[in-house]
C-alpha cells in the first residue's frame, strides 16, 4: 500500500521545520558560548589592569564617565563594554585594544627573542641597525605571522597613549590599513610613530596628543620626499 503525496510532503515539511529548529538552536548555544567566553577574557584582562595598576574600579569608571555599578558588570564577566569604551579604557591604561580584548594567557611555546632598537636610521636595512639597547619576547603564535623587531619611543606625540620610553612591537611592512599605528620613514629622517589616515589625495600621520600638529602629504611628496612605512605597531609594552 502506497503513502499518498500528500502526507508524504506534509511528513517532509515537518522533517525541515524540525532540522531548521535544531541549527538555530546550535547556532545559537554556539553564540552564547562565544559571548560568554569574550566576556571572561574581558574580565580577566580587566582586572589583571586594575590588580596591576593598583587603580580601583571606581577610580577607572569615573575617569572614563560610566557609573561603578556598570563597570563592576565589566569585572565580573557579566557583560562587556561596546568598542567606544574599550578604546577609553586602553587610551586610560595607555594599552592597545587588543590588550583587553584578547587572551593574553602566556603561551607554553617558547616565545621568540627580537631586538629592542633606540632609533631606525634612514636608508639602513632593519637587519643591519646595530643601535640594539635591549631585547623583548613576542610569543610563537605572533612571531609565525611575519618579521618583528622593537622600538624603544622618542618623544611624546603619541601621549596618553603611547609614552616616552615605551617600547611599542613592531611587524615589518611596507602599508596599513587607513587607520593604524605605523612606523614611518619621512625624507630620509629617523622612523617616527604615528596613526597613519588615508586619503585619495594623500596621507595624514596623526598625533594622539594635541600639542602637536598632523602631517599631511600628498601622493607627489609621498613619492618625492619619500615617505615610507617599514612597519605596523601590533603592540605597546609600558616601560615607565
Amino acid at each position: 500500500m502506497s503513502i499518498p503525496k500528500s502526507k508524504l510532503f506534509c511528513f517532509f515539511v515537518d522533517f525541515i521545520q524540525i532540522l531548521l529548529y535544531s541549527i538555530n538552536k546550535i547556532t545559537l548555544e554556539v553564540i552564547k558560548m562565544s559571548e560568554l567566553n569574550e566576556r571572561k577574557i574581558f574580565s580577566k584582562n580587566l582586572n589583571t589592569l586594575l590588580e596591576k595598576t593598583g587603580k580601583s574600579q571606581k577610580e577607572v569608571a569615573d575617569a572614563i564617565h560610566v557609573s561603578p555599578q556598570t563597570f563592576n558588570t565589566w569585572c565580573q564577566g557579566i557583560a562587556i563594554p561596546r568598542m567606544g569604551k574599550v578604546q577609553l579604557l586602553a587610551d586610560y591604561f595607555h594599552i592597545l585594544k587588543s590588550d583587553l580584548i584578547e587572551d593574553k594567557s602566556e603561551s607554553k611555546i617558547k616565545p621568540t627573542t627580537i631586538p629592542v632598537l633606540g632609533s631606525v636610521p634612514a636608508g639602513v636595512p632593519i637587519e643591519a641597525i646595530q643601535d640594539i639597547i635591549d631585547y623583548e619576547e613576542i610569543d610563537a603564535a605572533t612571531a609565525a605571522k611575519g618579521e618583528y623587531f622593537a622600538l624603544q619611543v622618542k618623544g611624546s606625540s603619541m601621549e596618553p597613549r603611547i609614552c616616552e620610553g615605551d617600547i611599542v612591537i613592531v611587524r615589518k611592512q611596507d602599508d596599513v590599513e587607513s587607520g593604524e599605528i605605523a612606523i614611518v620613514m619621512v625624507n630620509g629622517d629617523n622612523a617616527t610613530i604615528k596613526r597613519l589616515l588615508k586619503y585619495e589625495d594623500g596621507i595624514r600621520l596623526m598625533p594622539t596628543n594635541p600639542a602637536y600638529e598632523p602631517l599631511y602629504f600628498t601622493n607627489d611628496e609621498i613619492l618625492e620626499k619619500p615617505v615610507k612605512v617599514i612597519g605596523k605597531v601590533i603592540e605597546n609594552r609600558q616601560k615607565y
